[in-house]
């Protein structure tokens, strides 16, 4: 006699093998078209074009070194692309580009993290060393400045600002040591409040300065607003803040009405979304970029 009734469990089991294998099949099937449209890269997309707010140094400093802004006798016009996304913060743009792939923006080196890629430009990475040599063409200085009013305890504060503590700070955070033999800083013991005002890239360098130099003189305080290179100026000139943090060169104009203290060098690097094939992006193509000439990565030779 057969035994129908195993028989039957037999196929009712290898029937829920078919099933689950089938089901195990639909889901890798589905998340491989899932990752299949999250790595597809469309080159002929319309590039999304990111900037910083007018008030950037950052903003200041490419848009003139990338030719993006140019002036006419005494007129100097901002030929930004029509469209192009503006923001205020370096990690508005970085977030900005790792959302979307097709995004193009800047930062400063220093600010660079794994949630973008930095494109080479002309064959050069934004390294400390290609910086350093000249490669890499688009670097600015960061300055503090004062309108030559400056009490005991901010001419203090700057010479640790330039001390080897200050330039240890400086190295630390990436970014190139501004002054060539610095001294060593012994504390003073000094008391009083500094206040800060200007550049969002030069802010977070300052912290950590101003942290170590509070460390030496427990007595100090800091009031800083990271503004923008524009108002840190402004602030400077008119003595509302004892010191302006610029990441951008002074106009000849405001050159007339500040001290300069160079408190580091550093370049500004074109980051891209990680999934963008592109590597390199040379100085004309960014320019046509920014200015609206280039629209698509198909565009870009």
């Amino acid at each position: 006699m057969y035994n129908t009734k195993g028989d039957n469990e037999h196929m009712k089991a290898r029937k829920k093998i078919i099933l689950i294998a089938m089901s195990l099949m639909l889901i890798l099937s589905a998340v491989g078209c899932s990752n299949k449209q999250t790595t597809e890269f469309n080159a002929d997309k319309e590039i999304t074009v990111i900037a910083r707010d007018a008030a950037s140094g950052t903003r200041g400093a490419f848009h003139e070194l990338m030719k993006i802004k140019v002036k006419e006798k005494e007129t100097e016009t901002d030929n930004l692309a029509v469209g192009a996304l503006e923001f205020d913060g370096t990690d508005k743009v970085i977030t900005a580009v790792e959302k979307d792939k097709y995004a193009v923006g800047y930062i400063s080196i220093g600010s660079l993290s794994d949630r973008v890629k930095p494109a080479s430009i002309n064959g050069f990475f934004p390294t400390e060393e290609n910086v350093k040599n000249g490669d890499y063409v688009v670097s600015r200085p960061y300055l503090l400045l004062t309108n030559g009013i400056e009490n005991d305890l901010v001419k203090d504060f700057l010479s640790f600002t330039e001390s080897v503590q200050g330039q240890e700070i400086v190295r630390k955070m990436h970014y190139i040591g501004a002054v060539e033999s610095p001294k060593l800083y012994e504390a003073s013991n000094i008391s009083g409040t500094i206040k800060v005002a200007g550049s969002t890239s030069v802010a977070p360098l300052m912290e950590k300065i101003q942290e170590a130099y509070k460390d030496l003189n427990p007595n100090v305080t800091f009031e800083m607003q990271a503004n923008g290179s524009s108002q840190g100026i402004k602030a400077a000139i008119e003595g509302t803040y004892d010191i302006g943090m610029s990441s951008r060169n002074l106009k000849d104009d405001e050159k007339s009405q500040l001290n300069e203290h160079t408190l580091a060098i550093d370049g500004i690097a074109v980051i891209i979304n990680k999934i963008n094939p592109k590597t390199d992006l040379s100085s004309e193509n960014i320019t046509k970029i920014y200015t609206g000439e280039i629209t698509k990565w198909s565009e870009v030779k």
